[in-house]
């Protein structure tokens, strides 16, 4: 669908090229932003790298191999630049897409887009405050009068990226959930209908997302998809779809 822009109170149609420029702009914007955020993540290193390792509370940690520490540091950077630009990127992606949607798709796709983004940190931050605390606590305690923990940073690092990831990702539920409802593919009452199945399914996944292997924080992973799932056909029930 071609894109329609204003021009003296005139519309007219965008050429192709017009298309790649634009496209090529906001790509550069936000790619000269995402520099911008990575630069400052390394520049507040100590302190990113200080809340990376406060939900281990009790462990040393040690660098295992020459600059360990040092690639680690550049891996906080990049990510923590992706997460500080994703919301820029979704807005030039919505305004990019925006004038050539219809009334009907802008009001899926447009909510959805911005819905997936904030219940993505959302998922970031209980993935900190209650699994990842769950999770550390099993480890340390299990055999803590043995063995001292003292654990290598960069396998801790992709511990917590994997787990904060795995829990972004399982709050996008609702987000699917909504979005095949209003394109009338499965109905609340279906999805409603499907509740033993969804228990199921929400225990395997919550083995799978979660890295660590304790029940404890496989059974809080699976409560939350659960959680997200009915909250999503109430939004459905709702939205009366």
């Amino acid at each position: 669908m071609n894109k329609q822009i204003s021009i003296d109170n005139n519309d007219r149609e965008m050429s192709i090229s017009e298309h790649l420029n634009e496209l090529r702009q906001r790509f550069l914007t936000t790619l000269i932003l995402f520099g911008i955020s990575t630069t400052s993540s390394f520049l507040m290193l100590k302190n990113l790298t200080l809340i990376l390792q406060k939900p281990a509370k009790g462990v040393k940690f040690l660098q295992l191999a020459p600059g360990e520490y040092f690639f680690v540091s550049v891996k906080i950077a990049f990510y923590c630049g992706i997460l500080l630009c994703l919301p820029i990127a979704i807005y030039h992606i919505i305004m990019f897409i925006l004038p050539g949607l219809t009334g009907t798709e802008a009001n899926i796709i447009i909510p959805s887009l911005l819905g997936s983004v904030c219940l993505f940190f959302v998922g970031i931050v209980f993935g900190y405050i209650v699994l990842a605390p769950a999770a550390l606590a099993f480890f340390i305690n299990y055999g803590a009068d043995i063995i001292e923990p003292i654990w290598s940073f960069e396998q801790y690092f992709d511990f917590i990226l994997l787990l904060l990831l795995s829990t972004g990702l399982a709050f996008q539920i609702p987000i699917l959930q909504i979005f095949l409802g209003l394109l009338n593919i499965i109905s609340s009452q279906q999805m409603l209908s499907a509740w033993k199945y969804v228990i199921v399914i929400a225990t395997i996944l919550g083995a799978i997302l979660t890295p660590s292997t304790d029940p404890f924080t496989q059974t809080l992973m699976a409560v939350a998809i659960l959680a997200l799932y009915f909250s999503g056909v109430s939004i459905l029930i709702i939205l009366k779809k």
